[in-house]
């Protein structure tokens, strides 16, 4: 391929047509893309991909802490704003169930609208959570009010889905790992970032004004959505696949990699979004001193999750996730120790690993999910580009509903969260079940994705060779 060929794929011109048929107008449509070619990768793929992932990082990013915003507001509701513990922590579920449901609408929104033309618009998006936050941001506003804003800012959590599927589309099978990692843990990092905002303007200005952090958000919406207006691109040959979305819902596969999902995403998310009122209900922090400690776990689980990918490119994302629910139980158990005795460090020390822990598993179950569908299609005795094809096409429809589910874990938290305060002022049995949860999930990896095959099962041998896991390797 020579380089005006390269560079005339990479952007098409008007009225060039997708692989559905649908004229696609606009200069930023790209109508031939084929990261598995490596001529057309290293000539001109690479360097698109890469735009659209610097790009995509910083809108998701955004998202993430227009999300999480609600884990910041409540470190500002002091009592005269007359919510209890409980229904601080069901504030902060219900963006995280509005988030979780709009993950799969947002998945088919890319290949619907283009994954440039939804990023601007779901970035615009954004402001109305934003602004409506700062307006009912005042003691006396209705908890119902309150619970109908919070639940605006799940379009936030929706962002997620449709930057996952789209960067998933600009990368060869062998790079997903890294830049899923990459992607997903830059956005991640709006987590810790919106909650050091919080920190700083509850240190400086005080806990009253609320407004300042919202007032920093609203330009860097209209920012990210302008450049990524400007440098983005739409990728003609993706489209919606209304039978690979069935054939993925009745894949089993599909349903395993969302409960080990809910232990990795989920965990991080809902610890990500609680963590502040568990400090402030179980060990009686202030709102500066939560605020000064929140931040951190979230940081490293959000650094964490690309080194889960790479980890999981190079050993295999069964063997590590398997790994990482392992030491999960172990971080749980920590946790548990401190809230028994009430060790403010051990639980610190605990807390901060699980979220560590839970970014790593992100990347490692994230990358799994391509590999998987390759190797089900490989053996159903397809080959080459068909089983490339096949898988991709199945992949991109399970990560909608894999990361919906998912994310609906961080719910999980919260109310399970809520229910351990309401009934005993503490977050122990909450964190009992959730060690539970990690066993079973440990269990379930361990079974389905690394133990050996029994002796005369499908890919148990290749060539008279040694029997061996069949998806260990994805």
């Amino acid at each position: 391929m020579t380089a005006e060929t390269a560079a005339a794929t990479a952007t098409a011109t008007d009225g060039t047509r997708s692989t559905g048929g649908r004229v696609r107008k606009g200069r930023r449509w790209i109508e031939r893309w084929d990261p598995e070619d490596e001529t057309f990768w290293r000539e001109s793929g690479e360097r698109t991909a890469r735009r659209n992932l610097v790009l995509s990082v910083l809108t998701e990013h955004i998202g993430f802490s227009v999300w999480s915003l609600w884990s910041v507001m409540v470190l500002f509701m002091g009592p005269e704003y007359g919510i209890d513990p409980a229904g601080k922590f069901f504030l902060v579920a219900v963006p995280t169930a509005v988030g979780a449901v709009l993950r799969v609408p947002y998945t088919f929104a890319v290949a619907r609208f283009g994954g440039r033309n939804w990023t601007v618009f779901s970035a615009l998006l954004l402001v109305v959570p934003t602004v409506a936050a700062a307006v009912v941001m005042v003691p006396g506003t209705p908890y119902g009010v309150f619970l109908a804003v919070a639940a605006l800012a799940g379009v936030g959590g929706g962002n997620f889905a449709s930057s996952m599927t789209n960067i998933n589309a600009f990368y060869p099978l062998r790079k997903k790992g890294w830049a899923l990692g990459l992607n997903a843990g830059g956005g991640n990092l709006g987590v810790p970032v919106v909650q050091l905002l919080g920190l700083l303007v509850i240190g400086t200005a005080g806990a009253a004004q609320p407004r300042i952090v919202l007032a920093v958000y609203v330009p860097l919406i209209v920012l990210a959505a302008v450049l990524a207006a400007r440098f983005m691109d739409n990728l003609a040959p993706v489209a919606n696949d209304t039978g690979a979305a069935v054939a993925a819902a009745r894949e089993r596969h599909t349903w395993v990699m969302a409960l080990l999902y809910i232990g990795t995403f989920g965990s991080f998310i809902g610890y990500s979004f609680a963590f502040g009122l568990v400090l402030q209900s179980q060990f009686a922090r202030t709102p500066l001193q939560a605020a000064s400690l929140t931040f951190l776990g979230p940081l490293l689980g959000s650094l964490a999750r690309p080194v889960g990918g790479w980890l999981a490119d190079r050993y295999g994302g069964a063997r590590i996730t398997l790994a990482n629910f392992v030491a999960m139980g172990l971080a749980t158990g920590v946790v548990l120790a401190a809230s028994a005795v009430r060790s403010l460090p051990l639980f610190l020390a605990g807390f901060t690993a699980l979220f560590l822990l839970t970014g790593l598993g992100n990347g490692a179950t994230y990358k799994m999910i391509p590999g998987i569908f390759l190797a089900r299609a490989a053996r159903r005795g397809l080959v080459g580009e068909a089983a490339a094809a096949a898988g991709r096409r199945l992949s991109g429809a399970a990560m909608g509903l894999i990361g919906a589910v998912g994310a609906l874990g961080g719910l999980g938290i919260n109310l399970a969260f809520r229910e351990a305060f309401a009934a005993t002022g503490s977050g122990a049995a909450a964190f009992a079940a959730f060690l539970v949860f990690y066993v079973v999930c440990g269990a379930v990896t361990w079974a389905v994705y690394v133990r050996r095959p029994q002796h005369g099962a499908a890919g148990a041998e290749v060539d008279g060779a040694a029997p061996r896991p069949v998806y260990a390797d994805v």
